[in-house]
């Protein structure tokens, strides 16, 4: 996995891609980058936990659960995960 400095890479952001399709129960073909959870799929709360739990345990990260509020589509999602894992990297240095 590359660092959030280069960006995730492809494998790893079709992982997030998928595994909010899997929680939200969307195809992954009505995912854009920009369709918003909520007020494009649907989404509620519980859904936005779960994804923030499970891309804490799948990147091995710690992901602050106000960053909720910004983790409103993919690209949002992508963001955040990309800081907390530089964040990790700071951390660790």
């Amino acid at each position: 996995m590359t660092t959030a400095a280069n960006g995730l890479d492809l494998e790893s952001r079709d992982r997030i891609k998928e595994i909010i399709c899997d929680i939200l129960e969307i195809d992954p073909s009505e995912m854009t980058d920009t369709s918003r959870f909520k007020e494009d799929h649907e989404a509620d709360s519980m859904g936005a936990i779960e994804i923030l739990s499970q891309l804490e345990r799948i990147f091995g990260t710690d992901i602050d659960q106000a960053e909720l509020s910004r983790m409103v589509n993919l690209a949002a999602v992508i963001t955040v995960v990309e800081e907390a894992i530089a964040a990790k990297s700071e951390a660790a240095n």
